[in-house]
């Protein structure tokens, strides 16, 4: 029905701070103009209509009318506890004395309960307690708008809260009560609104009179104090009250005419205004509510899947240099504890542990960079060496395994704009993952990479394996972190490819060849500074 306007975080999000959008306030001039549609069409002779007597509508529709303003003003109070404030205690005393005035005046209406009404009254009882209910109304309206904004002392609120609105209730059912009394005890001094059970007296007309400038007054006072949306729907509520006043005294000058009833339906739809705008507001905060839980929720195991992914990314890019070191060290041993040490072979060996742990350190620092917000630095490169660096370092695990290279490298191709040991983390994560779907097959291996134009404006990179290729259904997912196909898989590695293409504002993709294997794809935007 309403969308609610964003508010500063120590903003109160109720009715009664939250200012009117201009949703809402086309909402409620639509309401209003309604309610002055329908009074100039039952203004006419349409009103004077005089209908059948239904007894059992009084008491329909003051249980309605109870009903609503009590939840009303138990949804008000509950707002009272919330902000502490003057002002809407006063509207919720409002609702709560609108409410504990229908119990007397059902009570009395004659033929409600009794031909000539309960608890002994007269004939002008009746009409009194309406009129003070009537009054009464747009009486609280009015404080609650003087009320606005007035910071009361603290010592105040210095009890409990309950207690206040306790003494609020009890001190409204002592009102309630001793109008009640007064209007029955002294009903053969009231002046005479009736002149039989049906037919209204001509003073009827000049109390009415009053009672609509009372509540025009409390709609110019809200119209001209408005500031929130429970500002806005009581203007509407005003409005109704006014209209009902008027429907109900002035057509035909009489009970159950087309203009009394209206008057009556009037009052319903009051007490119902800023009723459906209070449950919209709970359905609104807990919906918020909600999304609020599922954020949180999220956030958290985002925090421990960031603190995985950290984990897992650093063993997963850390384990090959290791293994590399692992094994050069062991030749160089091997090389040196023969008879006669071949000490060349003992040095190769030795460098490439020293450029094993050099790319250690760069991985290391890589993620680091990774996991890091702030600009990365990019240099102009040459992805062609990028991929022959990247071949470099899985050069012998290719010759383990006994897999053949088809490099098939476009030498004109521009110059890209990346982060060199991250695009090189990306080919050796793919030909990694190539080589280790080959290396469990007995058909031909061989790891294909090419390079070329793509869309006039990126690099694309391919890598083609002749392995077991993709299972069914798990291109969708084979990108996710923690997803993985192998046995002692981390389910990090294409997750962190994802990324680092990301971030160079490139994409990365696979297709299933139709053979044997898969292609891996991606792309890198050509670096605007190159020349074409």
């Amino acid at each position: 029905m309403m969308k609610p306007d964003i508010m500063p975080e120590d903003q109160p999000f109720t009715l009664s701070t939250l200012p009117p959008g201009r949703a809402q306030k086309r909402l409620a001039l639509a309401v209003m103009l309604a309610f002055l549609g329908v009074l100039l069409i039952l203004a006419g002779g349409l009103s004077n209509i005089q209908l059948r007597r239904i007894d059992s509508f009084v008491p329909a529709y003051g249980m309605a009318m109870f009903v609503n303003d009590m939840i009303t003003a138990v949804l008000l109070f509950n707002q009272f506890a919330i902000l502490r404030s003057c002002a809407i205690l006063a509207i919720s005393t409002g609702y709560l004395f609108t409410a504990l005035m229908l119990v007397p005046w059902m009570l009395v209406f004659p033929g409600a309960f009794a031909p000539a009404g309960l608890l002994g009254t007269g004939l002008q009882s009746t009409d009194w307690l309406n009129a003070v209910r009537y009054a009464g109304f747009p009486t609280f309206v009015i404080a609650y708008t003087l009320l606005k904004g007035v910071n009361s002392p603290k010592r105040l609120w210095e009890g409990s809260v309950g207690a206040t609105i306790l003494s609020s209730v009890a001190m409204t059912s002592a009102v309630v009560c001793s109008v009640t009394v007064l209007a029955i005890v002294g009903d053969a001094y009231l002046p005479r609104i009736m002149l039989d059970p049906v037919y209204f007296s001509t003073f009827a007309l000049y109390l009415a009179g009053c009672l609509i400038l009372w509540n025009a007054i409390a709609l110019t006072l809200l119209w001209i104090r408005q500031r929130s949306v429970l500002d806005l729907w009581l203007m509407a509520v005003v409005c109704a009250y006014a209209i009902e006043i008027y429907l109900v005294s002035y057509p035909g000058l009489a009970r159950f005419s087309a203009g009394w009833y209206a008057g009556r339906v009037f009052g319903f739809v009051s007490s119902i205004l800023v009723l459906i705008v209070l449950l919209h507001e709970i359905t609104t905060l807990y919906a918020q509510l909600h999304r609020a839980v599922l954020a949180q929720r999220r956030e958290r195991e985002a925090r421990l899947m960031t603190g995985d992914a950290v984990s897992a990314s650093i063993a997963h890019e850390i384990k090959q240099p290791l293994t590399t070191i692992k094994a050069s060290a062991n030749a160089g041993l091997n090389w040196l504890d023969r008879g006669e040490p071949e000490l060349d072979r003992a040095r190769d060996a030795l460098r490439r542990v020293v450029t094993a742990g050099d790319r250690a350190d760069a991985l290391v620092e890589n993620i680091r960079t990774h996991f890091r917000m702030g600009v990365r630095p990019r240099t102009s490169l040459d992805i062609n060496d990028v991929i022959r660096g990247a071949l470099t370092v899985v050069g012998d695990k290719l010759r383990t395994n006994r897999i053949a290279v088809r490099a098939d490298l476009n030498e004109r191709l521009p110059r890209i704009r990346g982060e060199q040991i991250q695009l090189q983390q990306v080919l050796v994560n793919l030909i990694g993952n190539a080589i280790d779907s080959m290396a469990t097959g007995d058909g031909e291996r061989l790891l294909s990479i090419r390079s070329e134009v793509h869309q006039s404006r990126y690099v694309m990179v391919s890598v083609q394996d002749t392995g077991k290729g993709l299972e069914p259904g798990t291109d969708d997912r084979i990108f996710n972190p923690m997803f993985t196909t192998k046995e002692d898989g981390m389910g990090m590695g294409l997750a962190i490819c994802r990324s680092i293409i990301g971030a160079h504002e490139g994409e990365i993709s696979v297709t299933p060849h139709k053979g044997p294997g898969a292609i891996f794809h991606f792309t890198v935007p050509f670096d605007p500074g190159s020349a074409s």
